[in-house]
């Protein structure tokens, strides 16, 4: 069995590879500080899926010895995948020099702990924010790397250009990749979404303004160059997105790869409009969304959409959720989290 070490491994996307991975044969190990994730939730709802219990060291990455010490207690680490990072495009924007510490000075330091202990693979998180706003879409591997539009996108275009300068002169290869907008919960309903505060993706605000968590929603902007004037993102299935990373490890290990750091996108390849999400979860859930339409959000890109051959290609990766089964999975996941609270208030009141 190979060891892999997930940061972030209680957060979204993080649990759910952290499935895939048990699932594919690997022992995980995981690393989150819980500053944005429940530990309980995510760990016991792994174990509920694979009938694994893995460990979490809840430290800080920002912190170097603390994060030396988790490598020095385990050896023979075949490959890092790195997902711990703060990801809010608006938070980022009114939040510049928190998203800069935070998301650079973590990926500093598990670099210089993949050096010192040889770790041979690692698996970067980025985002099709790097592309900034794109001149021709769907975007390619190829497309030109322009100016972020956010703080948040200029971490990951900062962190691409570490691993990829990092990887030419270390013994250890890597691999990009490049992920659109993740949605959805698993489907045993065991792990989903859990933004903490208000949510600052258009799903989770959708699910909890439709189970009356929130009152209502903004769409940030009608009057964009889009057919109905509102933004467009490539949403795709966070189990889909899991998977790609179990695929990214096996083709590192079997030296697959065609140069020292290797770059993917994950996408569908489907370009959808924020109301076009909306009147689809609306045609799932048949719940009528209470939202008004607001202004432009700072930071948020016009259209992007992935050409996602490569990945098909290379990796073997296929899309299995459909934007209906995006939906439906992470209405399931947000109907559960509201009976489950129901019945903790109830039992507070009896006692």
């Amino acid at each position: 069995m190979k060891k892999i070490v997930v940061t972030g491994g209680c957060g979204f996307i993080g649990s759910h590879t952290i499935v895939d991975l048990l699932e594919n044969g690997y022992e995980v190990i995981s690393i989150d500080d819980n500053s944005r994730s429940s530990a309980s939730i995510a760990l016991d709802g792994i174990e509920k899926i694979t009938n694994k219990r893995i460990k979490n060291y809840q430290i800080d990455l920002k912190n170097f010895d603390d994060t030396r010490a988790v490598f020095q207690e385990n050896k023979d680490i075949a490959g890092i995948i790195h997902f711990a990072a703060y990801k809010a495009v608006g938070e980022s924007v009114a939040e510049p020099l928190n998203y800069y510490e935070n998301n650079l000075f973590s990926l500093i330091n598990l670099l210089k702990c993949v050096d010192e202990f040889k770790i041979p693979h690692f698996v970067f998180s980025s985002s099709c924010t790097v592309y900034g706003n794109p001149d021709h879409i769907p975007v390619t591997e190829q497309s030109p790397i322009k100016e972020a539009e956010s703080p948040y996108g200029a971490t990951k275009q900062m962190g691409e250009r570490m691993l990829q300068d990092f990887s030419k002169v270390q013994n250890c290869t890597s691999i990009l990749l490049r992920y659109f907008n993740p949605v959805g919960a698993h489907p045993s309903n065991h792990l989903g979404e859990l933004p903490i505060g208000r949510p600052m993706n258009l799903v989770p605000a959708i699910t909890q303004t439709a189970i009356g968590k929130l009152p209502n929603m903004q769409v940030y902007g009608t009057d964009y160059d889009t057919r109905d004037g509102s933004c467009v993102r490539d949403y795709i299935h966070v189990c889909d997105i899991a998977h790609a990373h179990t695929l990214a490890i096996a083709y590192l290990l079997q030296q697959k790869n065609t140069t020292n750091c290797d770059i993917f996108n994950l996408g569908t390849g489907n370009g959808v409009t924020v109301l076009e999400a909306i009147h689809m979860f609306e045609k799932v859930s048949g719940v009528k969304l209470n939202y008004e339409i607001g202004g432009r959000r700072p930071g948020d890109v016009v259209a992007i959409y992935a050409n996602n051959e490569l990945a098909v290609q290379k990796l073997s990766w296929k899309i299995v959720c459909d934007l209906q089964e995006m939906m439906r999975t992470a209405w399931a996941w947000e109907q559960k989290l509201h009976k489950e609270a129901a019945v903790l208030k109830e039992h507070s009141l009896m006692n």
